[in-house]
C-alpha cells in the first residue's frame, strides 16, 4: 500500500502494516523529494539571519548545553512574541537552524523567541516536554529585561508543535499554533524511532495530546500542509476534533498544497499564512 500524501491515515489499518511501512509512516524526508535541498536552504537562511541579528542569541534558560535560547525583540517590548519550538522527533535540529522562520513575525512588528532542548537518548520525552515549561518560566520571569514582554504565542512545528500543544496552559502563553504536529506517541513505539526514544506506557498516555481530554480556554489554532504525510494529517484532524466536541477556540488551518517543509515558509514573509493566523490569534484573546 502506499503511505504517500493524500492516501488514507495509516493509523486506520496500523495492524495491518509491516515495520518498512510503519517507519514510512512518519519519515518526512523520504515523502518530498527535495527536503535535503530544503534543509540545506533553511539551515544557510538561518545561519545568515543570526549572523544579521546577534545581540540575544544562546541565552541559557536552564543548565544543560542544549537549554538556550536565541531571542530576537521587536523594537517595542510590548510587541506580542511568537515562541517556535523545532521539531526533528525529539532526536534532531535545533533553534538555530530556524532562525530565518523569524523574518516573517519580525516583519510584522513581533518579537520572536526560539529554545533548543535537550534530545533523546540523553533525555526522556518526559524529560523534554519538563525543559519547555521551564523556558517558558524563564521567559516569564526574564523576558521583559531582554526586550520581550509582550502576549505570547506559543507555536511549534512537527515535534515541537507536540511541546507546544502540552503548554498551553502556561501563565506565559496566551494562545498556541501547533504546525505539522504528532500527537498521538503510541503507533511511533511501532516504528525504528522509539529504539532511541524508549517510550514508555506513562509517556504515551499523558503525553500524547489527542489522549488526554483537552481542558485549556485558550485558542489553540492548528495547521497542517494539505501535502503533508496521512499521519500527521489525521493526528491534526483528530486533536482539532476533541477541542471542537469540548467547545474549545481554535481552527484547523489546512495550509493547500505545503509539505512539512514549504509550511513553514508561511512564516518567511509579514504576511504569511502563518504569521496572519498568529495575529488573530491575538486579536481575539480578551485583554
Amino acid at each position: 500500500m502506499s503511505l504517500a500524501a493524500g492516501t488514507p491515515a495509516p493509523q486506520r489499518v496500523w495492524a495491518s502494516l509491516d515495520a518498512a511501512q510503519r517507519d514510512l509512516a512518519y519519515d518526512n524526508n523520504a515523502a518530498v523529494a527535495d527536503s535535503a535541498a530544503r534543509i540545506q536552504a533553511r539551515n544557510a537562511a538561518s545561519a545568515k539571519y543570526r549572523q544579521a541579528h546577534p545581540g540575544g542569541l544562546d541565552i541559557p534558560y536552564a543548565s544543560g548545553p542544549r537549554t538556550l535560547f536565541d531571542l530576537y525583540p521587536a523594537r517595542d517590548p510590548r510587541a506580542p512574541c511568537l515562541v517556535l519550538i523545532h521539531g526533528g522527533y525529539w532526536l534532531r535540529n535545533s533553534r538555530e537552524f530556524f532562525a530565518a522562520f523569524a523574518e516573517g513575525p519580525a516583519a510584522a512588528g513581533w518579537s520572536v523567541a526560539m529554545p533548543s532542548y535537550s534530545l533523546a537518548p540523553q533525555a526522556s520525552l518526559k524529560a523534554i516536554v519538563a525543559e519547555i515549561g521551564v523556558a517558558l518560566d524563564w521567559l516569564a520571569d526574564h523576558g521583559p529585561a531582554h526586550g520581550v514582554a509582550g502576549p505570547v504565542v506559543l507555536s511549534g512545528w512537527s515535534a515541537g508543535a507536540q511541546l507546544a500543544a502540552l503548554h498551553l496552559d502556561h501563565r506565559r502563553v496566551a494562545a498556541g499554533l501547533a504546525i505539522s504536529g504528532v500527537y498521538d506517541l503510541g503507533p511511533l513505539r511501532d516504528t525504528a524511532m522509539n529504539e532511541t526514544l524508549r517510550l514508555t506506557d506513562d509517556e504515551i498516555a499523558t503525553l500524547s495530546p489527542v489522549r488526554t481530554p483537552p481542558t485549556s480556554p485558550k485558542p489553540l489554532a492548528i495547521a497542517y500542509g494539505t501535502r503533508e504525510l496521512p499521519t500527521l494529517v489525521h493526528d491534526s484532524r483528530v486533536l482539532h476534533k476533541l477541542r471542537s466536541a469540548a467547545h474549545l477556540p481554535g481552527p484547523l488551518l489546512p495550509i493547500a498544497g505545503a509539505n512539512h517543509f514549504t509550511i513553514l515558509d508561511e512564516l518567511r514573509r509579514p504576511d504569511g499564512q502563518l504569521v496572519r493566523a498568529a495575529q488573530r490569534l491575538i486579536e481575539d484573546v480578551p485583554h
